[in-house]
């Protein structure tokens, strides 16, 4: 590559630095192996969402590389020096912008804002003449709504109807309208319509559709009604089931009915019997009255004449005379648009507004270039301020590294003492806890509320230790904008917070055993006191019937369990003295020894907790929320440390430390001072600082003669001084002065003699 790149290392990972307009310029050279992340949402990023969107050439809600290498060919092509983009700011120099065209637009803006001698142009400039522009009727978009048709209250009318029968499309301004798509559609389902209607027969010329309609409301009604006279002509036991069950008739009685009642409906239209013609009017189901009144008036007498009753051929014969009608109607075809009345129809397909709405959305369109200049020149002053910060939270993090936020962060929480900066938006919770084990931090979900509002993030805990963090802990939440929300921990996702906490936690574990334990006996004896206690009373209500009965025998106390708590007792006693023994045989090097035992129950935790640190990983919980993040990006110990805020006294400030309340205190100092004592002086009795001391008189040899721990060990056995082969038994030895003077005399321990048998006489010891 023709380009030099400097790179920075952060989180364990080399990140591109861009210092310069010619880094940004070069971004396309870069190979995206090295880029922190090749995709990112477009919300709950701090970022203006406006201008995200405007990286967002596809709408689908996010920013990916290719976007980012487009934008910066626009900037070469839009800044004479792309210096400018890394000074930030919400205003461009006009003297500071290449292409000839945004810079008429921004003039022309200015213009129009009364502001021909201003040699910048802002973000809030532009926002008002968009702002405006996009308020128009005419905004460029090649979309119409209500309001551009002005006062034509027909092409007005048009376009509801045809939002209502096709949908809409939104305007710029976020109004529903009609784009040239949705209007040929509209008009497509017109013509059909139109079309069909024209095929239509008119057996009875301009009666034709109100009897159409008649017959077909009563139609089934009334070829159910005949089919039943037929089952009944068939076998006259039909008649009791066609005509209804008595238990409905009873049913119906222990109701409050109306004429027009649904089960009154579901009865036959008159009464069945074998060839009987169907009433029209008098004894009929009074649901169906007006219908058969109506059918009897609009299709039977213009086809029949007037008839109070209608026989089955009779019917035949008013529905042969409208069947083509009929088939005409079911050939309608299927369109929202058929809600308009024929009359309606056949003027929209003949009429102009087709026309008009065609030519609406051209001058519509004809504004789309000038509409692109005023946001040529708004994307142009967002980039100017918002470009850096995107690069620097995707190209690299150096934002975040640098301690200065990263745009992901939502806010920071505040709970246990503590402040919590490291937080993430969580827009999809099955997702996000799904990956979330993955980044092997120590996370606390939490939901937040706020006026109604409700959301979720997922909070680091990267400092301190999670002794009082659990779920239902409320906490204050303080959002990017400084807003607060009332926080509460939903769920949580262990992993070691800091390898202090590690070197602590098997002796806390330790203790909340031996707490859950004493609770569980605690509760024990007090459920079999209780148990006592009820017995008792109920032995005296019931004295006078439980006189006679033998005296329960009196358990004793089971000697087996006391057996057992007296080994215990003495196994974990033993422990511990084997333990101080053993220090205690160090000698000078005991610290070393209670340092090694330390190391050894809290080693495993704390090395448990460095490799977790190591893994500490950021990437998995942006992926959880749509970003593709490109490497590991670590969250070491001191960067884990500076996330998290722990409470401290402001400078300067004084305090009172005389606790009225306070637990009364345990002299752990005077506990210590005495272990040191026990230490020191169990070590002088076996000899081991005899080479630390400087004066002899105070050795233990010296003061303890041959019977001391550490002759015995170096110049002879549990009982018999080698020096002076005197018996060291029963306090008889001999001071350590006389064994020395035996050894300059050269007088030796006797050679060893076989066993003597319990009969012999054992030889008199020497005289000193």
């Amino acid at each position: 590559m023709a380009h030099k790149w400097h790179f920075f290392r952060a989180g364990g990972v080399d990140q591109v630095s861009l210092k310069t307009g010619a880094d940004i310029l070069a971004l396309p050279e870069l190979d995206q192996k090295l880029w922190v992340a090749l995709a990112m949402p477009t919300r709950d990023i701090d970022i203006d969402p406006a201008t995200l969107d405007i990286l967002d050439p596809d709408k689908d809600g996010r920013i990916r590389a290719a976007d980012i290498v487009e934008t910066t060919k626009w900037i070469g092509a839009t800044w004479k020096d792309a210096d400018d983009l890394l000074d930030g700011g919400d205003s461009v120099p006009l003297a500071g912008i290449k292409d000839p065209a945004i810079l008429a637009a921004a003039k022309r803006i200015l213009a129009d804002l009364g502001k021909r001698d201003a040699t910048s142009i802002s973000i809030g400039q532009v926002a008002d003449v968009v702002k405006a522009f996009t308020g128009t009727v005419l905004n460029g978009d090649g979309i119409i709504i209500a309001a551009s048709a002005g006062d034509d209250a027909d092409v007005k009318l048009t376009i509801e109807q045809a939002i209502d029968a096709v949908g809409s499309v939104a305007d710029r301004s976020g109004k529903p309208g009609l784009d040239q798509a949705k209007v040929d559609a509209f008009f497509a389902d017109v013509d059909k319509l139109a079309a069909w209607a024209k095929g239509g027969s008119k057996p009875l010329g301009d009666d034709t559709a109100a009897a159409a309609d008649a017959l077909a409301a009563v139609k089934a009604k009334i070829d159910d009604y005949f089919a039943r006279c037929q089952l009944t002509a068939y076998d006259s036991r039909a008649a009791a089931g066609v005509n209804g069950q008595e238990a409905e008739f009873v049913a119906l009685g222990a109701k409050a009915l109306t004429s027009g009642s649904d089960e009154i409906a579901k009865l036959p239209l008159s009464r069945i019997e074998a060839g009987r013609a169907l009433p029209l009017r008098g004894a009929v189901n009074p649901a169906w009255a007006g219908a058969l009144a109506t059918f009897a008036d609009k299709a039977v007498k213009p086809v029949l004449g007037v008839r109070d009753n209608l026989t089955l051929d009779d019917y035949h014969k008013v529905v042969d005379k409208l069947a083509a009608v009929l088939a005409w109607r079911g050939d309608k075809p299927a369109s929202p648009v058929a809600k308009l009345d024929d009359a309606r129809i056949t003027a929209l397909a003949t009429g102009p507004q087709r026309t008009k709405l065609a030519d609406l959305i051209a001058a519509d369109k004809a504004l789309e270039g000038e509409y692109a200049a005023i946001s040529s020149v708004d994307k142009m002053v967002r980039l100017q301020r918002d470009f850096g910060r995107i690069l620097r939270n995707f190209v690299n993090f150096s934002d975040f590294y640098s301690k200065r936020d990263g745009a992901f962060q939502a806010g920071t929480l505040y709970l246990d003492a503590r402040a919590f900066h490291l937080s993430i938006p969580v827009l999809d919770a099955g997702k996000h806890g799904a990956m979330a084990g993955m980044s092997a931090a120590y996370l606390a979900y939490c939901d937040l509320k706020r006026a109604g509002a409700t959301k979720t993030v997922a909070v680091a805990l990267t400092n301190g230790d999670a002794d009082n963090v659990f779920v239902g802990r409320n906490g204050i939440f303080y959002d990017r904008k400084g807003e607060h929300w009332d926080a509460t921990i939903s769920k949580i996702v262990s992993n070691p917070i800091s390898i202090r906490e590690a070197f602590w936690s098997p002796y806390k574990k330790l203790v909340r055993a031996v707490e859950d334990q004493v609770g569980k006996r605690a509760a024990e004896a007090e459920a079999k006191s209780h148990a006592k206690v009820e017995a008792a009373g109920v032995a005296v209500a019931t004295v006078d019937k439980t006189k006679d009965a033998p005296p329960e025998k009196k358990k004793g106390l089971d000697l087996s369990i006391v057996a057992l708590l007296s080994v215990a007792v003495g196994a974990v006693m033993g422990a511990i003295a084997a333990m101080v023994g053993g220090i205690a045989k160090l000698g000078i090097w005991a610290p070393v020894g209670i340092i090694g035992l330390l190391l050894i129950i809290s080693g495993p935790s704390m090395l448990l907790a460095w490799m977790k640190l190591r893994q500490r990983n950021l990437g998995p919980i942006l992926d959880a929320n749509g970003w593709a993040v490109n490497t590991k990006a670590r969250v070491n110990v001191a960067l884990g440390t500076a996330m998290t805020d722990l409470a401290v006294l402001p400078p300067g400030s004084t305090r009172t430390l005389e606790d009225p309340f306070a637990d009364k205190q345990r002299p752990w100092k005077l506990y210590i001072t005495l272990a040191i004592i026990a230490i020191l002086g169990l070590s002088w009795w076996q000899g081991r600082l005899d080479g630390l001391l400087p004066v002899d008189a105070i050795k233990s040899t010296k003061v303890m003669g041959c019977s001391s721990p550490k002759w015995k060990r170096d110049f002879g056995s549990a009982d018999t001084c080698k020096a002076c082969a005197t018996k060291v038994s029963s306090g008889a030895a001999p001071s350590m002065d006389v064994c020395l003077l035996n050894m300059k005399k050269g007088i030796e321990a006797p050679a060893a003699k076989p066993a003597e048998t319990p009969a012999a006489t054992p030889a008199a010891p020497p005289a000193n």
